[in-house]
C-alpha cells in the first residue's frame, strides 16, 4: 500500500501506460498515464475518477490494495472522456455502498456514454454538483466543486480538497497534466525540463483552442490555497506549482518570450524545399530564431507545439491537382481547430502547370485567423537563384512582428 501513497491518506490508484504512443492523433512518445486517487478521512474512502477500460483490473487490483471497495463512501468522477471513465460500469459492481458525485453536466454524459451498461436508476441517483458545492467527509477534510465546462468537455470541473491537518489538494482533471509514463509520481523527483515539454505539448494539443476560457478560470483555480496539484495524467506538482500555474497564465494569453518563426511545408521534387531553405536562411541572418519542419518526416503534435510559441509561421507546398499536397492540408486542418493566438503568416510554393497552393493556404490561415502577410512566394517549376532572394518579404515579416 505504501507503495501507491504519493502523500498522507492520498493513494495514485491509477495506471501507467508505457506503451501508447497515440492519442487521438495526438503522439505520445513517452507514453501517459490515467491518475485515479484514494482518500482517505478516517473511516471514509474517496475515490476520484477511474483508467481507461482496458487498464480495469489493475486499477481494480490497486484498489483493493488500499481498501475494500465495498467501503467506498463516496465516488467523484471528475471528467467523463473514456480515458477517464472507461471503467466505470466495470467499477460499479464493486461499490455497493458507494454515492457517485459528477457535475450536472457530467451526469448527463454518462448517461450517454454507458446506457447500454448501467441501469437507469444509477444515473437518477448521482449527485449533481456545481459551483460552490461541497462535501464534507470529516477529519478536517472537505471538497469544494468547481466546474470548468469546455476545458476540455462541458463537463469538466477540479475537485478541491481542503485539509485541515494535511496538505490542501486540488484534484485538477486534464489542467496542468502531461502524457507522459514515469515510475516516479511527483514534479521533483523527474527532469523538470522534460516534464515542462510534456506540459506544453499538451496544452498545444488538446487546450490550445480553449486559451480564452482558461484565461477566465486560471483565476479561480489559482485563488484557491492550492499545496498539491494532482492531475488525471502524468505527474503530480508539489515543488514547481507556481511555475506550471505561470505556464498557464502565459500560453493562455497568447505570451510569446522572444519573436520566432517556424517554416512548415511540404515538397514533391524539392522545389517548395528549396524555398523553405532559402527562407530559412535569410531569416537566420537577422537573429531570429527559426525553425523548419517537413511535414513528411515531421510529428504534427510536436511542430503545433512549436506553433504556439512561434510569432510567424510560413507554411509552403507544391500544388497538386489544383490544391494542397495532403500533409500541408492535414497540418493545416489539424492547425486550424487549435487555433494558435496571435500570429502572422505567410504563403510560399511551387506549382507547375496549374496554380492553387498559395490560394488553399492563405485561406486556411486567415479561417485561423492568422495575419496574412499581403505577399506570397509563388515560383513555376524550379526555382532560380535570382528567385531566391527573399530579403524584401523577410523585412515586411519583421516589420509585422513588431
Amino acid at each position: 500500500m505504501k507503495d501507491l501513497e504519493i502523500l498522507k491518506d492520498v493513494f495514485q490508484v491509477g495506471y501507467v501506460d508505457w506503451e501508447v504512443r497515440n492519442f487521438h492523433g495526438y503522439s505520445t512518445h513517452k507514453g501517459s498515464s490515467y491518475n485515479a486517487y484514494i482518500v482517505k478521512s478516517g473511516d471514509k474512502s474517496i475515490l476520484i475518477d477511474t483508467v481507461k477500460r482496458p487498464y480495469f483490473k489493475y486499477f481494480l487490483k490497486n484498489i483493493k490494495t488500499v481498501c475494500d471497495p465495498k467501503n467506498i463512501d463516496y465516488f467523484i468522477v471528475n471528467h467523463i472522456e473514456p480515458d477517464h471513465s472507461g471503467s466505470f460500469p466495470l467499477i460499479l459492481p464493486y461499490l455497493p455502498n458507494a454515492e457517485i458525485i459528477a457535475s450536472t453536466k457530467g451526469v448527463e454524459i454518462l448517461e450517454q456514454h454507458y446506457h447500454e451498461e448501467v441501469r437507469e436508476e444509477v444515473f437518477k441517483k448521482i449527485r449533481a454538483v456545481g459551483e460552490g458545492d461541497t462535501l464534507d467527509v470529516g477529519c478536517g477534510k472537505s471538497f469544494a466543486f468547481v466546474p470548468i465546462p469546455m476545458i476540455h468537455w462541458p463537463d469538466s470541473m477540479v475537485s478541491f480538497m481542503k485539509d485541515e491537518n494535511g496538505k490542501n489538494v486540488l484534484f485538477s482533471n486534464d489542467a496542468f497534466g502531461q502524457h507522459f509514463a514515469t515510475s516516479k509520481y511527483w514534479d521533483d523527483e523527474n527532469n523538470l525540463s522534460e516534464i515542462m515539454w510534456e506540459a506544453e505539448k499538451y496544452y498545444a494539443n488538446i487546450l490550445l483552442h480553449l486559451s480564452k476560457l482558461i484565461a477566465k478560470t486560471l483565476p479561480v483555480v489559482g485563488s484557491l490555497p492550492i499545496d498539491i496539484i494532482c492531475p488525471s495524467h502524468g505527474v503530480g506538482w508539489r515543488s514547481n506549482i507556481p511555475k506550471i500555474l505561470d505556464a498557464y497564465t502565459k500560453w493562455s494569453s497568447g505570451t510569446m518570450d522572444e519573436k520566432s518563426a517556424i517554416i512548415v511545408y511540404d515538397t514533391m521534387w524539392e522545389s517548395t524545399e528549396k524555398i523553405a531553405k532559402a527562407l530559412y536562411q535569410e531569416i537566420f541572418k537577422r537573429g531570429i530564431p527559426v525553425k523548419r519542419f517537413r511535414l513528411t518526416q515531421s510529428d504534427y503534435s510536436d511542430v503545433i507545439t512549436e506553433a504556439m510559441k512561434a510569432k510567424v509561421i510560413l507554411v509552403g507546398s507544391p500544388t497538386l491537382n489544383m490544391g494542397l499536397y495532403p500533409t500541408v492540408a492535414e497540418y493545416l486542418c489539424y492547425q486550424k481547430g487549435l487555433k494558435p493566438m496571435d500570429k502572422v503568416g505567410l504563403a510560399f510554393g511551387s506549382y507547375g502547370w496549374s496554380k492553387g497552393a498559395i490560394k488553399a493556404i492563405i485561406e486556411e490561415l486567415k479561417a485561423t485567423k492568422i495575419d496574412v502577410l499581403d505577399e506570397s512566394i509563388e515560383i513555376k517549376f524550379v526555382p532560380r537563384e535570382e528567385d531566391l532572394d527573399f530579403k524584401s518579404i523577410v523585412d515586411k515579416l519583421v516589420e509585422k512582428m513588431g
